[in-house]
């Protein structure tokens, strides 16, 4: 079955920047950052248990090609998949699993 899925506002935020400052550098590479994180995002709805549960309830899977990883919890009983963070690796580790709704 596939889940549903959406972000949080922080990582909507994290999203659409890391989205803005690729296509500042080349419409190309923005696009292709979409294109990467649109096929994670699916594989994650798809296969919501495959991937690392790192810490808690949170699971992540890293972006190909970026330096990015999505971290994402799972509601069960509405089959979505809430994207929690889009973590860029060079940020503090210890705010990687912070939880805002």
């Amino acid at each position: 079955m596939t889940y549903k899925y959406r972000f949080n506002p922080v990582a909507a935020y994290e999203y659409e920047d890391a989205y803005f400052w690729y296509s500042m550098i080349s419409d190309k590479l923005g696009d292709d950052f979409l294109k990467v994180s649109e096929e994670r995002i699916k594989l994650i709805c798809n296969y919501p248990y495959c991937y690392r549960n790192t810490y808690r309830s949170l699971r992540e899977i890293s972006l190909k090609k970026y330096p990015y990883t999505i971290i994402y919890d799972i509601d069960e009983q509405r089959k979505t998949i809430i994207i929690t963070a889009v973590y860029h690796h060079r940020r503090n580790p210890k705010r990687k699993y912070r939880r805002k709704k």
